[in-house]
């Protein structure tokens, strides 16, 4: 039972006591403990009114790896002294310690603090909302006010840097082009046409423009060769998601004691194929290539092919809050989807499934003129599942550059090493 309870019950029975004795005695009493129970009450009121919370995220948007960095401000904007105050922060950011108890804030005085987090986990969190609490020097009594203000930030997933990819034997950026018109710039122009409102004007032919005497834009096809497709494989069945004993202190090493932590997976194949997909297309957008994505989670989950700055930030929001939550077998995924792209396109099939049947679409992709590459999630190594020795080989015969993920080894190092069935 709290004190003010405990003086609450008292204040009750002595003011029973003094309407039922009428003696002076009961009444000082029951006066005594009003006089209190206002004057706590009163004073937690006013230590949590007449404040002024500044709450400053240096970015909105954050990946797994990096450090996201708050500032928070809290200012006494009345004449009267602040003993003690609690801020408890309500985020859902894993790691994020925002909370804090300051002492004694002078009348007119701020006091600020900063809070540094390691951001370990991918997806979309709120920051705030804030719960500021005070209470009577006695401990009494004790309020809280809710200060109402969240952001959203957002935590790209775990990428790494290839130093160089796997690609079908043959494959050539470049090549004969696709009789195709695609709305942004490639190496392939195919003509002009007259200027027409809404277009943009990098696209003007500005010599031919000059002779002809009115404006002329330039019209580009598109380059199969170019156009890379990640079909990442969400099946719930797919993917092993081990507990992780070690907590979040574990998921880091040391890699030199003046050096910043270095991130580890946690133990679940859903990361694993996630953060390949986002260094897939990491790495090939910086190359100027149009990178696509293809899945099938809680719902068909398609991002048409593009190149740019802009592409990266749509895949990595994309890839971002997506969950191994799918219904749907890669094999008929790739069934579904292969026939709908273009002949020449490459495709990334990253899967943790260990199922052999996803092998036969892959064959027929290649036999229909694109080019496979099969990054496969050994799952055995999270678990006792079946292990992928069987697909890995039928992957080989069936044309694909296949590659295996294990679990606790550098995906950078791992695709650079042939598969071994």
């Amino acid at each position: 039972m709290s004190r003010y309870r405990v003086i609450l019950l008292l204040f009750i029975v002595t003011l029973i006591g003094a309407l039922g004795s009428g003696r002076s005695l009961w009444w000082s009493f029951a006066g005594a403990l009003f006089a209190l129970i206002a004057v706590s009450v009163a004073w937690a009121w006013l230590s949590v009114n007449w404040l002024r919370i500044r709450r400053r995220t240096l970015t909105r948007v954050a990946q797994v790896g990096q450090t996201l960095d708050e500032e928070f401000v809290l200012a006494n904007l009345s004449r009267i002294p602040k003993l003690w105050i609690e801020v408890r922060d309500q985020s859902t950011l894993p790691s994020h310690y925002a909370s804090r108890v300051l002492g004694l804030i002078g009348p007119l005085q701020w006091r600020g603090w900063r809070v540094s987090t390691f951001c370990s986990r991918r997806g979309r969190y709120t920051l705030g909302p804030l719960l500021v609490r005070s209470g009577d020097p006695l401990g009494i009594y004790q309020m809280e006010r809710a200060v109402h203000k969240i952001n959203s930030i957002l935590v790209y997933p775990a990428v790494y840097e290839f130093r160089e990819f796997p690609l079908p034997v043959g494959h050539l950026p470049g090549g004969e082009a696709l009789r195709r018109r695609t709305h942004y710039v490639t190496t392939n122009a195919s003509g002009v046409r007259d200027y027409m409102t809404g277009d943009v004007i990098n696209r003007i032919h500005w010599p031919l423009s000059t002779k002809r005497q009115r404006l002329t834009v330039k019209e580009f096809e598109l380059d199969p060769m170019s156009d890379l497709w990640i079909m990442l494989d969400l099946q719930r069945e797919a993917h092993v998601r081990l507990p992780d004993p070690a907590g979040d202190e574990d998921e880091f090493t040391e890699t030199a004691p003046d050096t910043a932590k270095t991130f580890v997976l946690p133990p679940q194949t859903e990361e694993y194929a996630i953060s390949m997909a986002a260094s897939v297309a990491q790495h090939f957008l910086r190359q100027d290539r149009a990178v696509g994505l293809i899945t099938y989670a809680h719902h068909r989950e398609v991002l048409s092919s593009d190149r740019g700055e802009r592409q990266i930030n749509k895949l990595m929001e994309m890839l971002s809050v997506l969950r191994a939550d799918g219904a749907v077998p890669f094999e008929r995924v790739l069934r579904a989807e292969g026939m709908l792209l273009p002949r020449g396109a490459t495709v990334i099939a990253i899967s943790a499934s260990s199922d052999v049947t996803w092998a036969l679409p892959v064959q027929q992709l290649v036999r229909s003129g694109l080019r496979v590459v099969a990054i496969v999630i050994d799952a055995h190594t999270f678990s006792g599942v079946e292990s992928p020795a069987v697909l890995i080989g039928a992957l080989a015969e069936a044309g694909a550059v296949v590659r295996v993920i294990r679990r606790g080894e550098s995906p950078a190092e791992a695709i650079g090493r042939p598969a071994v069935a």
